[in-house]
């Protein structure tokens, strides 16, 4: 059966800017009226909005939306959908991939949770993402080469985020990785049916279009030595990963099908693992616990395994499934515990319920105490316990209530519970904490000229590593040109660029050549616009929500399976909006911090002193002018700015 992927809010919220009852006054920064007027007039601030602000890998997304629902203008000549693809792809190049199996923090960020539910940021970034693939967009390549080589080391996202950005620099890179094919965690780690093969490829190969070399089955450290490297490449990027699970603390868990659940996804996505046994336990809480627990559903068991048909035989990489033997699989039990209660679990929400659906039994406020093993010395059981967690800063503390140890029958346990970092022959790099130490522009400390990113300075979401080979590639970049590092700002993003657009009308500001009192006649600066995206993020107190209706998110539907059609289902969830869709969910956004000409400081304004700017000159973010011979100050025009671009500043 279908359904949608999460739900909208059962009832329109409504939005007043004062509520009964409400007597405190503004600030007295905001207060200063002088009879009907003040010493302020409006000016044009453009800051980060909340869900750019969110998103770890920095994407511009008020920028692509803008460019989705119409407010901002592609080219001549260039679809809409392309121009915002390309800003899209500025920070990320994976964006099918990630328009997937992003949690979207960006969406948990969003102002628009204010009125009446975020915008599907994400489904808007699977959209563009496969009508990408679907016309076969290619990457410019740069216009020339540096003669500058990198070795980037790990072809996961962050290996391949810094390979990206670094050959659109003009530099030569070689990617090494120890498998036989690139991806790293979104290929090794998700399951096919959350990311097809055939997109992961066509994301990759973009990137590897740019003239990226790659070298497969090579381990640094075994295959070729890292001085070789040092030798061979003017700068090395580390994207190691973290791809070695952590086993269960608790006695017992040595036993031979209690396994982690990076080397049971491995085993799987490398086509070993056919089925499992017939009642597993994953241990977890988190998003790979989900896909664990989704995987041993689909793959179920077979009757009367032998020895070689364990489970753990085929992870650990001695045997590998009979193919033939699929025909006589049946459903498994699946249990996943977890230390928080449901609703505090880190795994996605959406995931959680379709695992419930499929039949998977989440036991949330339960840890494990120990294995139980049989006289074969494997598991028979995983011994929990209820407890209460929480974070005592980074720390996590349980406090186990006694008396409610109970055991879960389990033919194989699978630990899910965080990964580790395996740092064979480049044991010079770990800081002793099973991490890499890195400075803010991700270059590790005492080594110039190397840099790193992604989980192996700390696990974490994929799109999180993305953002890490950005930074890592500016440093590897200022450091081939023999600069100093920056200070990376406060806000580190891909900020929406009003100069560029200015460049594409032929509007650019010119050289200022002589001394002025005000920029207000001259065309050597945006007049009264101020860019504070580095070190702002405009939040839902400073827009007028007043302007927003009530508009339903249009949800992707997503196929939900039960307990019995999920067995030997490996087929895509997830369906992508369609143009219409894409462009009316667009429409929802606020373009927090950015105008979207809807005219209301125009209407508005009682003296007249708002108006637009000529279409000759216009262009986004310029929508709008004022004449401050006529202006007196009346706040009005803030007030009813939706998006916030308006604010009050002292003039003459």
């Amino acid at each position: 059966m279908s359904t949608n992927l999460e739900q909208a809010p059962a009832k329109p919220l409504t939005f007043r800017r004062y509520k009964d009852g409400d007597d405190k006054p503004l600030a007295w920064q905001q207060e200063i009226f002088d009879a009907d007027h003040t010493h302020k007039c409006p000016t044009y601030i453009q800051s980060t909005p909340p869900c750019q602000g969110s998103c770890p890998s920095g994407e511009d997304i008020r920028g692509y939306l803008n460019i989705a629902r119409g407010v901002e203008k592609p080219p001549a000549g260039v679809p809409w959908q392309e121009y915002a693809w390309r800003r899209l792809t500025e920070a990320n190049p994976f964006p099918s991939v990630m328009g997937r199996v992003c949690p979207a923090p960006c969406e948990s960020g969003c102002n628009r949770n204010q009125v009446e539910d975020f915008v599907g940021i994400n489904s808007v970034e699977h959209f563009l993402g496969e009508w990408a693939i679907e016309k076969q967009l290619a990457f410019p390549k740069p216009g020339t080469q540096t003669g500058k080589t990198v070795a980037v080391i790990g072809g996961g996202p962050a290996g391949l985020s810094a390979a990206y950005q670094l050959a659109k620099k003009g530099h030569a890179v070689t990617l090494f990785d120890e498998r036989a094919e690139l991806g790293g965690m979104m290929r090794y780690g998700i399951p096919g049916f959350r990311t097809p093969r055939a997109v992961l490829d066509a994301e990759i190969q973009r990137i590897l279009d740019l003239g990226v070399a790659a070298r497969m089955n090579c381990r640094i450290g075994t295959d070729i030595t890292l001085d070789q490297i040092k030798a061979d490449f003017d700068a090395v990027f580390l994207g190691l990963g973290a791809q070695s699970g952590r086993p269960l603390p608790v006695e017992g868990s040595d036993a031979p099908n209690v396994v982690t659940a990076t080397a049971f996804l491995k085993a799987f996505n490398d086509g070993r693992l056919q089925h499992v046994g017939k009642r597993v336990v994953v241990v977890g809480g988190g998003d790979t616990s989900i896909d664990v627990a989704t995987v041993a559903r689909r793959l179920g068991a077979i009757d009367n395994p032998k020895p070689t048909d364990y489970a753990e035989n085929v992870i650990g990489g001695r045997a590998a499934h009979d193919v033939a033997e699929i025909s006589a699989r049946q459903g498994a039990e699946v249990t996943l515990t977890s230390v928080f209660a449901v609703d505090k679990m880190q795994a996605n929400k959406h995931e959680i319920e379709q695992a419930k659906a499929e039949g998977i039994e989440i036991l949330g406020g339960w840890a494990p105490v120990g294995v139980v093993r049989g006289k074969d010395g494997r598991a028979t059981a995983l011994r929990v316990a209820q407890c209460e967690a929480k974070f005592v800063g980074p720390k996590l503390e349980l406090k186990m209530i006694e008396g409610t140890e109970r055991d879960i029958e389990a033919d194989l346990i699978v630990s899910a519970i965080g990964q580790s970092v395996d740092f064979t022959g480049l044991e010079e790099f770990d800081s002793g904490k099973g991490s890499i130490a890195a400075d803010k522009n991700y270059q590790v400390q005492g080594k110039p000229g190397v840099f790193t990113g992604g989980d192996v300075i700390r696990p974490h979401l994929l799109t999180t590593a993305i953002g890490h080979g950005w930074i890592a590639a500016e440093g590897i970049d200022r450091f081939l040109n023999g600069l100093e590092q920056d200070k990376r700002a406060k806000i580190d993003v891909h900020y929406w660029d009003m100069e560029r657009k200015l460049m594409e009308k032929g509007k650019s500001p010119q050289p200022a050549t002589e001394p002025m009192c005000g920029t207000d006649s001259s065309n050597v600066a945006v007049h009264n616009y101020d860019n504070r995206s580095e070190r702002y993020v405009i939040t839902h107190k400073e827009l007028f929500l007043g302007h927003f209706s009530y508009t339903p998110r249009h949800i992707r539907n997503v196929i939900t399976l039960s307990k019995d059609t999920a067995l030997g289902n490996f087929q895509e969830r997830l369906d992508p909006l369609d143009e219409k869709q894409a462009i009316a969910e667009a429409k929802r956004c606020m373009s927090c911090g950015q105008c979207f000409e809807c005219d209301n400081c125009v209407v508005y304004c009682p003296q007249t002193a708002v108006s637009r700017v000529k279409k000759t000159e216009a262009t986004t973010g310029r929508y709008v002018t004022t004449d401050y011979s006529k202006c007196i100050g009346c706040h009005i025009c803030a007030d009813v700015c939706p998006t916030g671009y308006i604010q009050m500043g002292l003039g003459e």
